[in-house]
Parts: structure tokens; C-alpha cells; sequence
């Protein structure tokens, strides 16, 4: 009978409140769409999970088969103009689910920490005490170009490449996006969430001293099935998009790079 107390016991049944009963969160990396572009070890973390919180522009798919065998599917998509889940919400479901001792999954498109809000959803988990762990993902933003031939980089053209967010337009307060800096160099620039405001940031790069034929390349639904690449130039850019009626998601490229696409089998 052993009578010592219950902290001495190395073998002791751990109380409902201790840390044991917490689960985790892991924030995945989905890639540009093809559930095949996931990495290892994200299809991985999707296969233990319990409760998968995903988007619109991850692997689908694979969220969807890890809840035929029962997991919990969360849609916290963020669409403009439409499905809406704001960004604490999204926080409070993850430490919640957590919280009941379950692994959760934050399913994202591209890499949770690119453009992905990941950091301030680690913010979360960890001031609530929820271990969490981030598995990369291949970015949407290299990726897309990549599927469809599109080189970033080319040997004697360019040294340098700038990913940006164009979710605002550049005379936009909001806007953290230095044109007229970007617009003075040569490199490749790869625009996300900027189908909207193509023709204004177009407009500022011209203006602000960017050659106006500069090749520009739109690629939309990369890696998917309704992938479509469609060419312009940097004075093109705006009317070739309302006119292809193209829309989101899609990746920009600007640059004379972006003149070298290879024909893919």
C-alpha cells in the first residue's frame, strides 16, 4: 500500500487539468492546390488530425478524406465579398479544440508563414499554453510560375526576386508596398491577391519608371485542373484581366524573366 503523497508518486493518474489532457496544433503547409504537392510530412499531420481547419485554397481534397474517417472539418475560408471567418476566430477555434485534447491542423494554402498569418495564430496557441508546430509548405507564389513554366529567374537577366501582396492598391493607406522602390529595379516581381488592383499597381510601376512593356504573366488555379496561363505586358496587364475574366486565386509575375515560359508537357 503505497501511502506516500500524491506529488511523490512518479506513477500517479495525472488530474483533468493537468497538461497531459492538452492536444496540439499543427500549422500545415498545403502548396499550390494539387494535393499532390503536399509535403510527407503535412499529409502526415492530416492523417492524425481530429479536427482539420482549412481553407479554400489549400488541398481540399485531402481535408475532405481525412474527415470521411472522421475527422472534424472547419471551413475558416476567408473569400472577399463572401465567406468571411475573422482571424480571432479562427485563434479561439484552434485553442479550443486544442484545449479538449485533440491535434488540430491549420490546413493553409501555399506556407503558413508567407503571406499565411501563421505567426499570429502560434501567438495564440502559445499564450494559451497549446504546444504547437509548423510543417512548410511549397508557396504558391513559387510554385504556381513553376507548374506552368514560368521562370523567375533567368541567368543574365535578373539577380533578384520580391514577393508581394497586392490585396490593396498602392494610393491605399493601408499599403505597406514601396512602388516606387520596386519599380527602379530589373528583378521579378510575384504579385498574390492582386487580380483586383493589377491595372492600379500596373498604372504605379509605369509611372513611377518601370518599362510599360515589361512582360507580365498571369497564372490562375495553378497546379489545378482549370489552370489557365495567360500573357500581357505591364501596360496590357489590367485589360487582359478584365478582358480573360480572370479572377482569383492567382499568381502575377512581372519582369523580363516572365518572358521565358517553357512548353510543359
Amino acid at each position: 500500500d503505497d501511502r506516500r503523497p500524491r506529488e511523490e508518486r512518479k506513477d500517479a493518474t495525472p488530474d483533468a487539468t493537468s497538461s497531459s489532457t492538452v492536444g496540439e496544433v499543427v500549422l500545415v503547409g498545403g502548396g499550390p492546390g494539387d494535393p499532390e504537392l503536399i509535403t510527407v510530412a503535412g499529409a502526415k499531420a492530416l492523417a492524425e488530425a481530429d479536427v482539420i481547419l482549412t481553407d479554400h485554397l489549400g488541398p481540399v481534397d485531402l481535408a475532405e478524406d481525412a474527415a470521411a474517417r472522421g475527422a472534424e472539418l472547419i471551413d475558416v475560408a476567408k473569400i472577399p465579398y463572401s465567406h468571411q471567418v475573422a482571424q480571432e476566430r479562427i485563434n479561439e477555434l484552434m485553442v479550443e479544440r486544442a484545449s479538449e485534447g485533440k491535434k488540430v491542423v491549420r490546413l493553409k494554402g501555399g506556407d503558413p508563414f508567407i503571406f499565411g498569418r501563421g505567426y499570429e495564430e502560434i501567438e495564440a496557441c502559445t499564450a494559451a499554453g497549446i504546444p504547437v508546430q509548423v510543417i512548410p509548405g511549397v508557396t504558391s507564389m513559387t510554385a504556381g510560375p513553376a507548374v506552368a513554366g514560368i521562370s523567375l529567374t533567368h541567368r543574365g537577366l535578373n539577380h533578384d526576386l520580391t514577393l508581394v501582396s497586392g490585396h490593396v492598391p498602392p494610393d491605399s493607406s493601408k499599403s505597406l508596398v514601396d512602388w516606387t522602390a520596386l519599380a527602379g529595379m530589373t528583378g521579378t516581381l510575384v504579385l498574390i491577391m492582386a487580380v483586383k488592383n493589377a491595372g492600379a499597381i500596373a498604372a504605379e510601376l509605369i509611372a513611377q519608371g518601370r518599362d510599360a512593356a515589361t512582360p507580365a504573366v498571369v497564372v490562375e488555379n495553378a497546379s489545378m485542373p482549370g489552370q489557365r496561363v495567360t500573357a500581357a505586358t505591364l501596360a496590357t496587364l489590367g485589360e487582359t484581366i478584365e478582358r480573360e475574366g480572370l479572377g482569383h486565386p492567382a499568381v502575377i509575375v512581372i519582369g523580363d524573366a516572365a518572358g521565358h515560359i517553357a512548353e510543359l508537357g
